[in-house]
């Protein structure tokens, strides 16, 4: 690669956002040294072509440790300067996840006495959540908020400034929405924002006047420099179109390579490409002695007396470091590599490998990344080339490639790869992983391991709280007592409710979490009506035996008495079922109770603590209606262990039985064909009346279970009982087939493929969406969609027959395109609007087309 503009260290007459800036005709306009500090590159986005590359952030261009703490520290400097000394010793800092976790401790190193947090998109054992975000315009959305200190961001009249950092400031959506949310649950009567950039436009800038004015509070703005991107009509289309055909262009380049026997540099395409070396690269680890009960960052909060801590022992670890390095290494260019998340570590590492080498070598710093960004090898292009390896860090939102940037073809003699022990696994170290990728492009691979820093749990205590009782039928839903008892609280008598369009904005802007509220109750047509009468009476005979077959294979693996817990509210259904299919068959009478589990918060743990108070853990079996792309599965085991880990009691088994598993997620099911459940067609009025459950930190305490409606106004429309009468009248019918079934079953490999992850993952990026929680695959998931969301297009597998009836006339309700497609692994996927805003649909929430 070509020298070109690093910020700090040197100017050249090459800017690395001229080859964006020629071909889209994208312009960045600003203050001083606003070309010094960012380049453009592109990615693919519905949204926004362009991204903002900085040059000192130390993310994605490989810069010197010291600019890039001096970066962060300057303006922690400032802030202090902002408050006074006295404020600036009470201020919380909070840095975001991915890209500011570094810089936003280096502001708070800034600022010398400030205590530091970051988001995480990392759930953690044992640690319980003190609150959560969205962030619409991110590769990857969800952030938590893990404190080891709960009174860290508490509020109130005496409560300290809290300064939040992020990277660039470009429509402040997300800083404004943290504060909103960080403001209802703690008020205070000051925020600082700081940032490298501000990137506003007058608009923005306005709305960030209005905000302070509305929550009463004073909000400061603290960047390094000041600009805006004018961006041409059309600027979207070419620049999808300019990416396609890069990358079809390096696809065939690829290819060429791999007959010629050379490794691509700026083009690898994916993690399932031949790998670079034929064997899992050699390393060398060195032992950082990292100092005990220093925390590994700020995920869970990092105090003036750990930053004393950890400056008195980075000397010795970096000696460490170097006596490590080769003699040449030594000498020459060394690349000090972080982690997603692990900014601030390696960066620390970086700056004290910087001081003991001192003018012996180079020194280099940059972390790997989540985002996918186009590498074009041209000086006037900030993202010069890319490796390509598979997440080595069980991630909890699946597995998928992982990034690092400007590394290949950089001349670094060695890489010193700085991970937590988390992601010190098997696929760190597989032939295609990461280390086999940087032994590629470099003569020597130091692997160094900071211990990941898990808070210690609180000890669980039953006395410490009454746990409450279920609810039952009658009183609460129209299925009858013995059938089920729900684990939930009743808010029936509480507003929860809100218009479609409104809760896919506040959602996907990060104003609210999917579970604060409730989508108003669909209410089906008369046409509606017969068409799933209709599909019930046709497709229960299949239902029955996919019913009986994982019922019976429960039976066998699980013992004679199990515990059913399903996962409210499409496997209570399917818990009745199989509680019925046990005593029809055998004369069981399985106990069945309903649990909430929510996806980014976890599982009800109030409810678990009440299950383990009354039956065994380890006969617990959890029951779910089916599978889509499997974030269910991998949020209930997190889940689990978060929960043993934080004291409560152990044995419970994650895995889920499900009616049917076409996303080849799990090991109990029915069937994996994805068919129709007639139960997925209705909400409340199929499930006992019962509403979706809802989390909101006013309604659900820490002792409560989670919350739950009973829809009593509805019962003339009402359809459960009847759901579970006509399938359950096929039992006999199809026994014989179930007992053959179940054997075969109980004989075969049925371990999970995850075939069903892979394909959302490959049509988010095909579509332009960049998140998978938009893709909805399977025929429940897309009628989930139709009736609850706001939905952008419905993919059919060309050839699907009646199962997608209803699918086609909901879609034809709502205005909402159905596309034919080739080699779709599902009956059929929903596509949720992205990037929503009520201006993508009409006023009665239908898509409006072309939009």
């Amino acid at each position: 690669m070509s020298e070109r503009a690093t910020g700090e260290e040197n100017v050249d007459v090459v800017w690395s956002g001229d080859w964006v800036a020629e071909r889209l005709g994208v312009a960045l306009e600003g203050d001083g040294d606003l070309r010094e500090l960012l380049g453009l590159a592109l990615r693919r986005n519905p949204k926004r072509a362009h991204l903002l590359v900085s040059n000192v952030l130390g993310k994605h261009v490989p810069q010197r440790p010291s600019v890039v703490y001096a970066a962060g520290y300057g303006l922690g400097e400032r802030v202090r300067e902002l408050l006074g000394g006295q404020e600036a010793r009470r201020a919380v800092v909070l840095g975001y996840a991915e890209t500011a976790t570094g810089l936003g401790h280096a502001v708070a190193d800034g600022l010398r006495d400030a205590p530091y947090l970051h988001s995480t998109r990392r759930p953690v054992a044992g640690v319980a959540p003190a609150g959560g975000f969205e962030e619409a315009h991110s590769h990857a959305t969800s952030h938590l908020l893990l404190p080891e200190d709960p009174e860290l961001l508490a509020g109130g009249a005496e409560a300290s400034t809290l300064v939040l950092v992020d990277d660039e400031f470009s429509t402040g959506n997300t800083v404004l929405n943290t504060i909103r949310a960080l403001h209802e649950l703690h008020p205070r009567d000051r925020y600082v924002i700081v940032a490298l950039v501000d990137m506003r436009s007058p608009a923005d800038r306005d709305r960030l006047t209005a905000f302070a004015a509305e929550i009463g509070a004073r909000v400061d703005l603290v960047t390094r420099s000041t600009g805006t991107v004018t961006l041409p009509d059309g600027v979207l289309e070419r620049g999808q179109s300019l990416v396609a055909a890069q990358e079809a262009e390096q696809a065939v380049q690829a290819v060429q390579a791999v007959q010629a026997g050379e490794a691509g540099e700026a083009g690898e395409a994916s993690a399932s490409a031949p790998p670079s070396v034929p064997a899992p690269a050699p390393v060398t680890r060195v032992d950082l002695a990292w100092p005990a009960g220093v925390p590994d960052g700020g995920r869970h909060g990092f105090t003036p007396a750990h930053r004393a801590e950890l400056e008195a022992a980075l000397p010795g670890m970096a000696e460490r470091i170097a006596g490590a390095l080769g003699g040449g290494a030594r000498q020459g260019r060394v690349l000090v590599l972080g982690f997603e998340e692990l900014m601030y570590a390696p960066l620390r590492l970086g700056t004290a490998l910087e001081k003991t080498l001192g003018a012996d070598a180079e020194v280099r710093y940059s972390t790997t990344t989540r985002s996918p960004v186009l590498a074009v090898d041209d000086p006037g292009y900030a993202i010069r080339t890319r490796l390509v390896f598979p997440a080595h860090d069980t991630p909890a939102d699946g597995p998928g490639d992982r990034y690092a940037y400007n590394v290949a073809g950089a001349g670094f003699d060695a890489v010193v790869a700085v991970v937590d022990s988390t992601a010190d696994t098997s696929e760190l170290h597989a032939p295609e992983g990461l280390l086999a990728r940087l032994a590629a492009h470099t003569g020597q691979v130091l692997l160094a391991v900071v211990p990941s820093y898990t808070p210690p749990p609180v000890p669980y205590s039953q006395e410490s709280a009454v746990l409450p009782e279920p609810l039952r039928g009658p009183d609460f839903s129209s299925y009858a007592p013995e059938d089920v008892g729900w684990l939930l609280q009743d808010l029936s008598d509480t507003e929860l409710e809100a218009p479609t369009e409104e809760r896919e904005e506040a959602i996907q802007s990060g104003g609210a979490h999917y579970a604060e509220s409730l989508p108003v109750e669909y209410q089906p047509s008369a046409e509606y009506q017969a068409l799933f009468s209709a599909a019930l009476e046709t497709s229960a005979a299949r239902i029955a035996r996919a019913v009986g077959t994982v019922t019976e294979t429960v039976l066998a693996e699980r013992g004679p008495r199990p515990v059913l817990v399903s996962l409210a509210r499409a496997g209570t259904p399917v818990g009745v079922l199989m509680r019925r299919w046990a005593q029809h068959r055998h004369g069981l009478d399985l106990p069945h109770y309903a649990i909430s589990i929510v996806r980014g918060r976890g599982i009800d743990a109030t409810a678990l603590r009440w299950l383990a108070a009354h039956h065994d853990p380890a006969d617990a079996v959890f029951v779910d209606g089916w599978t889509g792309k499997g974030a269910i599965t991998r949020e209930l085991a997190a889940a689990i262990e978060e929960f043993e880990a934080s004291g409560g009691p152990a044995g419970f088994d994650p895995e889920i039985a499900v009616l049917a598993d076409p996303g080849g997620c799990v090991r109990t099911y029915g069937t994996r064909e994805d068919f129709l459940i007639p139960s997925a067609c209705l909400n409340s009025t199929v499930s006992g009346l019962i509403s979706r459950t809802v989390l909101r930190a006013d309604l659900v305490g820490p002792n409560d279970f989670h919350g739950g409606k009973f829809y009593r106004e509805l019962a003339g429309s009402d359809v459960s009982v009847r759901f579970l009468d006509t399938i359950a009248a096929r039992f006999d019918e199809v026994a014989g087939q179930v007992e053959d079934e179940a054997k075969e079953l109980l004989a075969a490999d049925r371990a999970p493929t995850w075939e069903g992850w892979a394909a959302v993952e490959r049509i988010s990026e095909e579509y332009g969406i960049h998140d998978v929680n938009l893709v909805k695959p399977g025929v429940g998931e897309t009628t989930r969609v139709l009736l609850r969301r706001v939905p952008w297009k419905i993919l059919a597998k060309r050839g699907a027959g009646a199962d997608l009836t209803h699918i086609r006339l909901l879609a034809e309700q709502r205005g909402v395109p159905v596309e034919e497609v080739d080699g779709l692994p599902y009956s059929c996927v929903g596509l949720i609007h992205p990037r929503y805003t009520r201006g993508a649909t009409g006023a009665d929430g239908k898509a409006v087309k072309g939009a």
